[in-house]
């Protein structure tokens, strides 16, 4: 009987020392050489795996970029800080990325936007887009306030107040989710550093936006007039401020006679 029970361990010693030695070899001749500057970029990137970038996660990502595929700066999240470093790895510049957060263009709450109906239904902007007059406010290009944008954001950075999505900078890691889910077109990523912000996205003229906003841009002109950068302009009734012209002297908004600019 013993010599039963040390042939059995014989056994499976040398079973074990031939599987290993198998498994020793297949990992050699069939292992999958990764880039060492993938492995150091991978390390640099901040994790969230948000998808900002335009690829599927960070370590898709590292590998674009190792491979010359993707700009040292595609890191919506990471910035400039981040782009730094990533440039150090690759032996480039870090490019001229910036931190950047989403930003709500829209100032009609609930006690300035005028309703035209009371709605009881489904709580999703791009459903709602499918009832009467996209939705009951009666500023066609407002904030629905439904909350889709808040539902595709996994940072807990945009919730809606008072009837219109807020952003909450500090959260905000500008991975883009919230831009693409607005049915409106309503937000977009500006630079964190910006001041000055247009708070309104109607093309109606002057007096269709008095008549539906309290709180809608009516294409005055009196920003522009003010603007010693040319930063701003007025496109289809609404202004748009140039953020690489923009210095954040605030004489846009000194004179804007319905306090639209922010």
């Amino acid at each position: 009987m013993i010599t039963g029970i040390i042939l059995a361990a014989v056994v499976v010693g040398i079973v074990g020392i031939l599987i290993g030695v198998f498994l020793g070899v297949a990992s050699e001749k069939f292992k999958v050489e990764v880039d060492e500057r993938e492995v150091l970029v991978r390390e640099e990137l901040p994790g969230n795996n948000c998808g900002g970038c335009g690829y599927a996660g960070c370590d898709a990502l590292a590998k674009a970029i190792a491979a010359g595929e993707a700009a040292v700066d595609a890191c919506p999240v990471g910035g400039a800080a981040v782009a730094e470093k990533i440039g150090a790895i690759m032996g480039v510049s870090g490019g001229k990325a910036e931190k950047k957060v989403a930003f709500v263009k829209c100032k009609g709450t609930c006690d300035k936007a005028q309703v035209k109906y009371n709605y009881f239904g489904i709580d999703d902007c791009r459903k709602i887009t499918a009832v009467p007059g996209n939705g009951p406010k009666a500023c066609t290009y407002g904030c629905m306030g439904y909350g889709s944008c808040v539902k595709a954001c996994a940072f807990d950075a945009i919730h809606v107040v008072d009837g219109v999505a807020v952003v909450d900078k500090e959260k905000c890691v500008a991975c883009g989710k919230c831009v693409a889910a607005c049915p409106n077109n309503l937000i977009e990523l500006v630079p964190y550093k910006a001041n000055h912000l247009v708070q309104c996205n109607s093309h109606d003229k002057g007096k269709e936006v008095k008549e539906k906003c309290q709180a809608g841009c009516i294409g005055c002109t009196l920003c522009t007039r003010q603007c010693e950068f040319d930063a701003i302009h007025m496109d289809n009734n609404v202004a748009v401020i140039d953020y690489e012209k923009c210095t954040n002297c605030g004489k846009c908004a000194e004179k804007c006679p319905v306090k639209v600019i922010v």
